[in-house]
């Protein structure tokens, strides 16, 4: 049953950008450290009606964000890249008759490796796709078995080859830390990145998360952490001698090739989520409030039909803002403009300034009048640094 939402106690004098998220919750084998909402497609799964669903769960969104600008569309899962090239051009049209989509919009799909068909993708780009994110976590074949994906080194280039043939704005998902993995093992998997020519590098350690495979049967050797700060500064130093800006914690890009989408996400701006499981944040003059979708897609399906596609709606308190909008802002390495706190959270600095005094003493930042940025050691402890915006306000 949905939340019944209490106002919050504060007003925002100007909106932030809007970005869409549309969750395809369907994979070919849900992987064992995966803690995402997918499950396992089944035979007959009907991606026509799910799109049919989607459209009609934007429709009923829309008065949230009436008469505002989408500049960016996230397609995730999941495995998106398991639709039809007929599903994806009904989702686009969709979008595109219901939403004002900038006509420059980032539209990035997910995809792995073992979907890939060359005129399937060539049908996307066709649809409007002009970004694709490919998860291919390792181009080794013992590592990839011990991450139970799907696919194979040989599969992954291929892949890749593929994309990059229909697109030239591609991201390459890689992890390190896997099990067994030395240092040059790791960079190994960076040069192969790199020799493919994407322009987008997403790098995460392996982390074992609560309700995975992985965490109720550990996979044996994961390098310790030592081992794992070692493969982070490793591949870091790589990308930078490549030409690739570390722009967030986890993300390199060519210059200007960064991914607009997720950037939005980091700097608190909205974000409306549709499909299973989907999340929205949505701010009005009123306040900030975030969504969640019905989680299991047959009982997203039957709320959609019932047009209640949302479970819960509340609003982010006065005491929450503050450690949100930290939480994402200091994910950027090169920080953010300090006027852009009370644009987007509605509160004066100073409702934050003695944690901002702690965090700049145990060096953890750095400001001056407009700026502020972590330092490399906030970087590195990121959840000390949060820790000090926990509950703010009253």
């Amino acid at each position: 049953m949905m939340a019944v939402p209490v106002a919050p106690m504060f007003s925002l004098t100007q909106l932030p950008p809007l970005s869409l998220y549309v969750h395809f919750p369907w994979c070919v084998r849900k992987c064992p450290y995966c803690d995402f909402n997918s499950h396992e497609a089944r035979p007959g799964m009907d991606d026509m009606a799910y799109v049919g669903a989607l459209l009609t769960d934007l429709e009923l969104a829309l008065p949230a964000v009436w008469g505002r600008a989408v500049h960016t569309v996230f397609i995730g899962g999941g495995t998106p890249s398991l639709m039809s090239p007929q599903a994806l051009e009904l989702l686009l049209d969709g979008i595109r008759a219901r939403v004002r989509l900038d006509p420059d919009a980032e539209i990035t799909l997910e995809a792995n490796p073992g979907t890939f068909e060359s005129e399937k993708f060539k049908a996307f780009r066709a649809a409007g796709v002009n970004r694709l994110s490919i998860g291919i976590q390792s181009f080794a074949d013992d590592k990839l078995k011990a991450l139970g994906r799907i696919h194979d080194g040989k599969q992954a280039r291929t892949a890749l080859d593929i994309a990059l043939t229909h697109f030239d704005n591609v991201n390459l998902d890689l992890m390190y830390a896997l099990p067994e993995q030395t240092l040059a093992e790791s960079l190994s998997d960076v040069e192969c990145a790199l020799n493919s020519g994407v322009t987008h590098l997403s790098a995460y350690h392996l982390t074992i998360e609560p309700n995975t495979l992985f965490h109720r049967y550990l996979p044996p050797g994961l390098p310790d952490d030592d081992a794992s700060a070692d493969m982070q500064e490793a591949l870091e130093a790589r990308l930078d001698q490549a030409g690739f800006q570390h722009y967030e914690t986890s993300a390199f890009a060519l210059p200007g090739k960064q991914c607009r989408h997720n950037l939005n996400y980091w700097r608190f701006g909205d974000y409306l989520g549709i499909g299973a499981g989907a999340h929205a944040k949505i701010s009005s003059h009123e306040g900030v409030w975030r969504e969640m979708r019905y989680k299991q897609p047959a009982a997203y399906l039957q709320a959609v039909a019932s047009g209640s596609p949302v479970q819960t709606r509340e609003a982010v308190v006065r005491t929450d803002l503050s450690f949100e909008f930290m939480m994402n802002l200091l994910r950027l390495i090169d920080g953010f403009e300090i006027a852009m706190f009370s644009e987007r959270t509605g509160l004066p600095l100073s409702s934050i300034q003695r944690e901002l005094v702690q965090a700049e003493a145990a060096g953890l930042i750095i400001r001056d009048l407009t700026t502020l940025r972590p330092t490399l050691k906030g970087q590195r402890f990121l959840n000390d640094l949060l820790t000090l915006f926990l509950k703010q306000g009253d």
